[in-house]
């Protein structure tokens, strides 16, 4: 049986990845004063982090249904089956989409669109666990079982420098924003089940990321049995903020030596509502399944 992978690029897989590794892509497209863009094809990020910072508008959407059934009959020419991979449905009606086309007859129980809480990073690494599973010998049906069943097994804590882009995307309340402006506070934020969350409020940089580090000890410990990170990937995520990540990076290996660390860049199309200057770590526990 051939079993594809389409996943869009919230978890930072593009076009040069996703041929070398063979997954199908769906573009995320977002808007930019007006203009509709698609991640990783005709917008570079310095060209859309300059835009941000100089007050452009900035949107998301999601793929029309015409434009994932059009993916979905194209792959389907030569696989068995489609795997989906995309963002929570915490956070975007894609899913719900693709979970009503799927039911329609000639992709039900060929296309398995996987709802399983992930958001950038997480993501990425659900797309590669899909890849490991296909090869193993399992069908679109039970992956999207096994993946969906480590839904809790990913977490997610960051800061930003301003609560500005948060609050024009309607992640928190004005009054919210306006507080944390006036105080100087850093918020830490937490994706858990795909949601954006309050974790704590802290006043400086060095507070925060100590904040995340404690965190995602308390994640790998209490929710994934991991407490040294042996059986698992520590990921440091940020947005134009690569200095920062890397001297972070170096800190968590201090705390998980015997862990596997990398860093990412967050997709642009999230960075529409955090805006640049985001830090973020994020722990996943490897994915344990039956068939050996």
């Amino acid at each position: 049986m051939k079993i594809a992978i389409l996943t869009d690029t919230h978890g930072g897989i593009y076009q040069e990845e996703a041929a070398r590794e063979g997954f199908e892509l769906l573009p995320a497209p977002f808007m930019v004063d007006g203009v509709q863009h698609l991640e990783g094809v005709d917008l570079r990020a310095d060209e859309f982090y300059e835009k941000l910072e100089r007050g452009a508008e900035v949107s998301t959407s999601q793929p029309s249904p015409g434009d994932i059934m059009d993916a979905w009959d194209r792959i389907l020419k030569d696989h068995d089956q489609i795997v989906c991979i995309g963002l929570s449905s915490s956070l975007t009606g894609a899913y719900t989409t693709m979970a009503m086309l799927s039911e329609e007859e000639k992709y039900k129980g060929r296309v398995f669109p996987v709802d399983n809480n992930t958001v950038s990073i997480t993501e990425r690494k659900a797309c590669y666990n899909a890849k490991r599973l296909i090869e193993k010998g399992y069908d679109g049906a039970e992956i999207k079982r096994i993946l969906e069943d480590s839904r809790r097994q990913n977490l997610i804590y960051l800061t930003v420098p301003t609560l500005s882009y948060l609050k024009k995307g309607g992640r928190i309340t004005p009054a919210a924003a306006a507080i944390g402006t006036l105080l100087r506070i850093k918020p830490v934020l937490q994706i858990d089940g795909g949601k954006l969350d309050a974790f704590a409020k802290v006043r400086t940089m060095s507070q925060a990321k100590e904040t995340m580090l404690n965190a995602a000890q308390e994640a790998l410990t209490e929710r994934l049995d991991d407490p040294e990170g042996l059986d698992s990937e520590i990921y440091i995520v940020h947005s134009k903020n690569k200095e920062a990540a890397e001297e972070f990076l170096a800190e968590a290996r201090q705390r998980w030596p015997k862990s596997s660390f990398s860093v990412a860049e967050l997709a642009l199309a999230i960075a529409c509502h955090t805006g640049p200057g985001v830090l973020a770590i994020a722990v996943g526990r490897n994915l344990r399944e039956a068939k050996e």
